[in-house]
């Protein structure tokens, strides 16, 4: 129980973390993605920091695009496996059906989640409530939540033989 509590409160503030940076106006967000893809660049890009700035914030804007659809994957990739997390039985009921189950339904949880935050964007400025970030996200969700499963699944396998 001490588990699925802790995975609920890191659940919520996911959620709230997630909730704060789509209040955020669109200027704001742009500001966020651009300072990514700023970091990107010294990061992975050789010679980066010897461009001129104007080079610097056009590699950046350039990649703003991918940056942004990463971060939607990233973020509810996490939120799905804090969701399992918080949902998953204890030890003694951990058998194949109920360990499926409850990532049926943390990975509900956190699409509805998805669904509601991009509704909840059309009433920020500048932004929008896009199904296309709805279906990146569900995708996210579903990639953690499988990882976890499988894993979950391949321990009870384990444990049976």
């Amino acid at each position: 129980m001490k588990r699925q509590l802790i995975f609920l409160l890191l659940t919520l503030l996911a959620m709230g973390t997630i909730f704060f940076y789509s209040s955020r106006d669109a200027a704001e967000s742009e500001e966020d993605s651009v300072e990514v893809g700023m970091l990107f660049g010294k990061v992975f890009v050789p010679g980066f920091e010897k461009k001129s700035e104007e080079k610097q914030y056009e590699y950046a804007r350039k990649i703003d695009h991918p940056v942004r659809k990463t971060a939607h994957f990233t973020e509810f990739m996490i939120l799905g496996m804090l969701c399992f997390g918080s949902l998953l039985p204890v030890k003694e009921e951990r058998e194949k059906k109920k360990v499926i189950k409850r990532a049926f339904a943390s990975a509900l949880v956190a699409v509805t989640y998805s669904a509601t935050d991009e509704f909840h964007q059309t009433f920020v400025p500048g932004r929008a409530g896009r199904l296309t970030d709805v279906l990146i996200d569900s995708a996210g969700v579903i990639f953690g939540v499988s990882i976890l499963t499988l894993i979950f699944l391949l321990k009870v396998r384990d444990k049976r033989k």
